[in-house]
């Protein structure tokens, strides 16, 4: 299934491409496989290290990727990575949009400004982007109000990006399905 969906794009890639699914489902690979079968990517990242667990994590990821990607750290300011990110000439990857949204949770940014942020320079980019995001909304409802908070603020995300995005695929098992 994941070769039907990438040879559904070997025309080209559409302008914006979002790629749901849990932790652990393989959507970053799917998302990596979508740029990488027209040529090479520029990963804008969204993790931070702050930690030696996530330093080998983010340390792997980049190791398992080589040197087909040029990446690009977004903790925070995602929107103006984007425009930069445009100048290398590079299918972008963003990966990923809730990493994303804790940053900013946690830095107290208005998430409603940075989401609008975000959407404005998706309508304005001139080569195709893939964003990757988790989906969270699925399970049973949070025992705190953090967690309630964060679960809410993705699910909306995840709705306005997958409202301006030209194509939508939610993966599970290794299994992406097209959504949109």
């Amino acid at each position: 299934m994941e070769e039907d969906a990438i040879q559904q794009s070997e025309e080209g890639l559409l302008p914006v491409t979002l790629v749901l699914g849990g932790t652990r489902s393989g959507k970053s690979r799917f998302a990596e496989s979508l740029i990488l079968a027209h040529g090479d990517g520029t990963y804008v990242a969204t993790a931070e290290a702050r930690d030696d667990e996530m330093t080998a994590r983010i340390q792997h990821h980049k190791d398992l990727r080589g040197a087909a990607w040029h990446t690009i750290d977004a903790p925070l300011d995602l929107a103006d990575a984007l425009v930069t990110a445009e100048t290398i000439g590079r299918p972008l990857l963003v990966d990923c949009l809730t990493l994303w949204l804790s940053n900013l949770m946690e830095a107290e940014r208005d998430i409603g400004r940075e989401t609008d942020a975000l959407a404005s320079a998706l309508a304005s980019l001139t080569i195709p982007i893939v964003m990757v995001s988790n989906e969270v909304g699925q399970g049973i409802v949070p025992a705190n109000a953090l967690a309630r908070q964060f679960r809410d603020h993705a699910g909306e995300l995840n709705q306005t990006m997958a409202a301006q995005a030209d194509r939508v695929f939610f993966v599970t098992a290794g299994l992406p399905a097209q959504l949109k």
